[in-house]
């Protein structure tokens, strides 16, 4: 959530940022918020005073005791005000509960920059790397070609958990073992401390990187348990160090992870067609960046750069899309996709997305980092893609496509499959 600071001293810069991220119907949370919040000011200013009563009568109960004086009017005032503490704390603390769960639909600020806008269709290509291959035949969908490579199986995947899910076979699952394992050894090369984080998680740590309205429409919950299954790995590395300090010294703490991700997709497009692009399981490595406010910038750019760099080295034609302010979210700050060329459609399509998160995640988790100046300071957050492998294969079999249907392997995962070149039928 953003600092509620912000929203005491400047309501209409929080306003004017709900108006710019098209979420009108949130306005009114502003003035709520700070009606509340002055009610809970109140109550702290009464709860303060009350103990320094306290405090008062109880010198004047010693003095008095020491000058043989009558105590009774003083002991009566004095077993009062436990009780008056007890209740005025207890309506603060409902009123804390109130204003933290309003804070929580009050968007992150935008950072400077990013188009304002309301829909992805205004989105801003600022990078194309790479050009589309141009073929001598009619290519392919990945589905096609890896149904008759029968290294694809969407029937028997369907009779085993229904729409949604898929079975990779023989040389397409070891491709997709090769990729993670490559993806891995990227990152670790960039710096990035390798982590297997669980893959079900508490709803407060989830709650602190999603906007709980959309948790129904993705998240599979464990009946009967505070866990639920992630929906990416971001979730897991965000929850890593909550109520931690960190010294100064310490950051960035830089993070990279492999998970299976699972997401319900609740009215999502495209999530009953054949094929690896919408799915309610699939495979991901993860990078994720804790850093100094004024570093966030810095790591946005490295953490994008290294996308692009991945995609590169597999040769797929990549481009680079910021995403306008309608679709940054409740927690997104900044936003870019990372978009890889499709034969098939002849359009640019999403593999993987960079968030700066700014502040708000970590407020909710209270992640913060002690300053060399002596200040506290919440945290920044960054999350980055680096290869969701499902849609990755994709990118991968549909441009390297052969006319007699078989699938040139990109030179850097050959290692990872023994030297092997093509995937062919056998």
């Amino acid at each position: 959530m953003i600092d509620i600071k912000l929203l005491r001293e400047n309501p209409g810069v929080v306003k004017d940022n709900i108006k710019k991220k098209f979420m009108n119907d949130r306005l009114s949370l502003v003035d709520k918020v700070r009606k509340l919040d002055e009610e809970w000011r109140k109550l702290k200013h009464k709860g303060d005073a009350l103990r320094s009563e306290r405090n008062k009568i109880s010198q004047e109960i010693n003095q008095a005791k020491k000058q043989k004086k009558d105590v009774k009017a003083l002991m009566k005032r004095a077993k009062e005000i436990p009780r008056k503490i007890a209740t005025n704390e207890e309506k603060a603390k409902k009123l804390e509960i109130q204003i933290y769960e309003i804070m929580q639909e009050i968007p992150n600020i935008i950072l400077p920059g990013v188009p304002i806008a309301k829909e992805k269709k205004d989105a801003k290509v600022i990078k194309k790397v790479g050009k589309p291959k141009e073929f001598t035949f009619k290519p392919k969908d990945h589905a096609i070609l890896g149904e008759k490579l029968n290294v694809l199986d969407f029937v028997r995947s369907a009779k085993l958990s229904g729409n949604g899910f898929y079975i990779l076979k023989g040389d397409l699952a070891l491709l997709n073992q090769a990729l993670i394992r490559y993806a891995i050894d990227f990152m670790q090369k960039k710096g990035y401390t390798y982590i297997e984080p669980p893959l079900m998680l508490r709803k407060k740590i989830l709650g602190a990187a999603l906007d709980l309205k959309e948790f129904e429409k993705t998240i599979y919950e464990i009946k009967g348990e505070d866990l639920n299954l992630i929906g990416t790995s971001e979730h897991s590395l965000l929850g890593l160090h909550a109520n931690e300090l960190f010294m100064e010294k310490e950051l960035p703490k830089k993070y990279c992870s492999y998970t299976m991700c699972f997401r319900k997709e609740i009215g999502a497009h495209g999530i009953n067609e054949k094929g690896l692009y919408r799915t309610h399981q699939f495979n991901k490595v993860e990078q994720f960046v804790f850093c100094k406010p004024e570093d966030s910038k810095k790591y946005y750019e490295e953490m994008l750069e290294n996308s692009i760099e991945l995609f590169k080295e597999l040769g797929i034609p990549t481009r680079v899309v910021e995403m306008p302010s309608g679709e940054l979210g409740t927690w997104r700050a900044k936003y870019t996709d990372l978009e890889t060329w499709r034969p098939s459609t002849r359009a640019y399509e999403e593999v993987g997305s960079i968030s700066n998160c700014t502040d708000f995640q970590a407020r909710n988790l209270n992640i913060k980092v002690q300053l060399r100046n002596g200040e506290k300071a919440v945290v920044h957050t960054l999350n980055n893609t680096v290869v969701a492998t499902s849609r990755a294969l994709i990118a991968i079999m549909e441009n390297n496509q052969q006319k007699d249907g078989s699938i040139e392997i990109p030179k850097v995962l050959q290692k990872y499959m023994n030297g092997q070149k093509k995937i062919s039928v056998k």
